[in-house]
């Protein structure tokens, strides 16, 4: 059983970002691994530790050279290897780009399943795993919040959650899945983990490798607006009446 786990380096959180010419700026900000993305990585090791040995998984990513640092902590999770491409006429892929150079990279490694986050925490569209699914033409079983991997049938189960409540959806290999973040606790990468993750093989491939010719992107920013300063808090002096002036500030704010 081959797993795939794709993987998308994003600024951190935390970091103040900005738009530059239409695209968000990467380079001078702190940037890590998608958080959504480690439970996908680790359901992934979880299937493969059930199942003994014989069993891979395949860290792929697609981003500048530095989208390395974010694949490096895959594999010091445990990930057996990883693919990164990397390549200028990719700056600014949208996501139809995006999941067509990821589904033909998929389609030549022989893999049984995809494991994906969710969404990106820089985009936020949750679309990739669909699109991964329609271009592959394999099964979709989206926001896992558990699987379960029969290999020798090659079966798959998860219990999907939905706004109604739960869905029990099976499907054969191949198939795309999507988790949610309460599937799991990502582990955390053990020192033993991360100096053996310094010898594990990341191929770095151009798109001329993965045969994808690049297209425009069909969306393009045009313009931005940066984020307001914090505006200063209201300080109300209880006089005796702050009760009052409260209960008329949230009304003010139509909270009550």
């Amino acid at each position: 059983m081959k797993i795939a786990v794709c993987v998308k380096q994003v600024p951190d959180s935390w970091a103040e970002k900005k738009m530059i010419s239409g695209l968000l700026d990467r380079e001078n900000v702190d940037a890590v691994l998608n958080d959504l993305d480690e439970y996908a990585v680790e359901e992934a090791l979880r299937i493969v530790e059930a199942h003994g040995e014989g069993h891979t998984v395949t860290i792929i990513s697609m981003g500048p050279e530095r989208a390395t640092e974010a694949v490096r902590k895959a594999l010091s999770m445990g990930a057996d290897n990883a693919i990164v491409i990397s390549d200028p006429a990719l700056v600014g892929a949208d996501a139809l780009m995006t999941s067509k150079v990821l589904a033909t990279t998929i389609a030549s490694g022989g893999f049984d399943i995809v494991l994906c986050g969710t969404e990106s925490t820089d985009a936020r569209m949750s679309v990739v795993p669909a699109m991964l699914a329609q271009r592959l033409g394999w099964a979709q079983l989206t926001f896992a919040g558990s699987v379960v991997v029969d290999p020798a049938s090659s079966a798959i189960q998860i219990t999907r959650v939905t706004d109604a409540g739960l869905d029990t959806m099976k499907a054969q290999f191949p198939a795309v899945i999507s988790v949610i973040e309460k599937i799991n606790e990502p582990r955390y990468p053990s020192f033993k983990g991360i100096m053996a993750a310094k010898k594990k093989t990341i191929e770095m491939r151009p798109l001329a490798t993965v045969g994808v010719d690049a297209v425009p992107s069909w969306s393009a920013v045009n313009d931005s607006t940066p984020r307001p300063a914090r505006a200063a808090g209201i300080k109300l002096v209880d006089g005796g009446s702050g009760g009052n002036a409260l209960v008329d500030f949230l009304a003010d704010k139509k909270i009550i």
